[in-house]
């Protein structure tokens, strides 16, 4: 059995009293391994996982879709949760992760918690390619961005040249389970669709059965989200937990076309 559970999200689900802030941050219990897949934006991934009684001092794997601060700000506060622990979790990303980025709105949004911190004190392993944790379940490292409508802005500058940023970080995990291929997705900025057709290549398999996190498409071009739409019916999927960055507009879209479930902190899925 897989356990998904939305730690942190925007939004809440009705009577769990748990707190909410824009960011993600989920729990993956799956094949004898405990996952946290992003860490949201400050420490209320762990209140969280403490009402819903989740010790996160048994997670395995610390994974991160991307290195921006709302999925990468709870890491200043997992220091102390494994201060004087004997095993801690390994941390996996993609190179560049840590690297900070800006915008002339926003400021700094790029990891809080610096690469040379966080390797002092865990294993961080850094992947381009994709890495199989368990038998079933993969980090699929570097995104290929093969199609025309996705992913084709930067989104702010990279501190260290002042270039465009296109968050070539950006990863996800794919589950492989016997119903399909279950993806977990921070922001998606490498793009939903290319996501997918890579996780369908890596795991030798067409079937999706349910895609969890956000998927980046507030306010996005009418041309991209109508052929993000159409991609995603035609997945025919059992589910879609479209939450975070999705946008609302987006959701109404996606709700209209296909099985979107509502989603927030507290969520449990059982796959």
């Amino acid at each position: 059995m897989c356990k998904i559970t939305i730690l942190t999200d925007n939004n809440t689900i009705t009577d769990k009293y748990l707190l909410g802030e824009p960011a993600l941050s989920v729990l993956i219990e799956a094949e004898g391994k405990n996952i946290l897949f992003d860490t949201g934006y400050s420490d209320v991934f762990l209140k969280n996982a403490q009402k819903l009684e989740k010790d996160l001092k048994n997670i395995d794997y610390v994974v991160l879709s991307h290195g921006h601060n709302d999925h990468t700000g709870g890491l200043k506060y997992i220091f102390d949760l494994f201060e004087n622990a004997i095993n801690k979790p390994e941390i996996i990303a993609c190179p560049g992760v840590f690297a900070q980025r800006y915008d002339d709105i926003d400021g700094e949004f790029g990891s809080p918690v610096a690469k040379e911190s966080i390797e002092a004190a865990f294993d961080v392993q850094y992947y381009d390619k994709p890495d199989f944790i368990t038998e079933n379940i993969v980090f699929l490292g570097q995104i290929p961005r093969n199609n025309s409508f996705e992913a084709q802005k930067p989104l702010g500058l990279l501190k260290k040249n002042d270039l465009p940023d296109y968050v070539l970080d950006d990863s996800a995990l794919a589950i492989n389970t016997k119903d399909g291929i279950i993806i977990i997705t921070g922001c998606s900025h490498s793009g939903i669709a290319n996501i997918c057709e890579y996780a369908k290549q890596i795991c030798k398999t067409d079937k999706i059965c349910s895609i969890i996190g956000g998927l980046h498409l507030k306010n996005v071009s009418e041309c991209q989200l109508d052929f993000t739409v159409k991609y995603l019916k035609n997945l025919n999927l059992e589910t879609l937990y479209a939450c975070h960055c999705t946008g609302f507009q987006a959701q109404c879209r996606l709700n209209a076309e296909i099985n979107l479930q509502e989603t927030g902190a507290g969520l449990e899925i059982k796959f």
